[in-house]
């Protein structure tokens, strides 16, 4: 679809959505995406699949993971559609957040069995590479679990009223080892650009810092556009921690 695609990605509480509503709201080139929270509260317009996951993670954790990255594919298509005059998507994780942080979580901690754990990364692989859009770049909002863990008891949520800081913990040596490390990924993703960004500073409000973080987003997309430019032969930066 001709679209540069990048993917806010950080811990629970990090502050993607305030970030991604900060981005729409200062640059007017991009189309922002939210997670898809609301088809997972409301399956059938009924069953609250992300309640069932938290509740009895071990029971869930197969069908919500499945659903997750299903529905991520979906709503980027949906968004595509919906904004054909904007060629920049900002979108709230990506599918592969699903698959190297948060399934796999679930499978190491032994709340996926082996055999779901398969059926997961098969069904995965041939949706990541027929359906999903390769990543432009990642930003990526680095904070402390304890700071998430904070921001989550602030925001008050029904369903994440029970996320413990071990399980945040988890999850951000999860996104260590994939945005940072790079640790058993494929080679389109360790080639991937990536913005780190600070997510312990306040952005929240209008002020110095917040647009700090909207030029900082900027460069970054431009480092991308002109990248496009240059021969593939010339490698492009790959992380970039501002």
């Amino acid at each position: 679809m001709n679209k540069i695609t990048l993917f806010l990605e950080g811990n629970i509480g990090a502050g993607k959505s305030t970030l991604l509503k900060i981005l729409g709201d200062n640059i007017p080139t991009i189309e922002p995406v939210l997670e898809p929270t609301d088809k997972w509260q409301k399956i059938n317009e009924k069953e609250n699949l992300l309640d069932l996951f938290y509740k009895d993670t071990k029971r869930w954790a197969y069908t919500f993971q499945s659903y997750a990255f299903i529905s991520r594919i979906q709503t980027q298509n949906e968004s595509c559609l919906r904004s054909q005059s904007k060629n920049i998507q900002i979108l709230e994780r990506s599918v592969f957040c699903d698959r190297f942080c948060f399934a796999k979580n679930c499978y190491e901690s032994g709340l996926m069995t082996s055999l779901e754990w398969n059926i997961y990364t098969q069904w995965f692989s041939w949706l990541a590479e027929n359906y999903a859009a390769k990543p432009s770049g990642f930003i990526y909002l680095k904070t402390t679990p304890q700071m998430c863990l904070d921001r989550i008891k602030k925001r008050a949520r029904t369903e994440e009223d029970s996320i413990p800081l071990d399980y945040l913990n988890s999850l951000h040596n999860k996104h260590e080892s994939w945005l940072i490390q790079k640790m058993d990924i494929p080679k389109y993703l360790y080639e991937t650009p990536i913005l780190i960004l600070d997510a312990s500073k306040n952005f929240e409000k209008k002020g110095e810092e917040q647009e700090k973080t909207i030029n900082k987003v900027k460069s970054f997309i431009e480092e991308i556009l002109k990248s496009q430019l240059i021969p593939t032969r010339q490698k492009r930066p790959q992380q970039i921690s501002l």
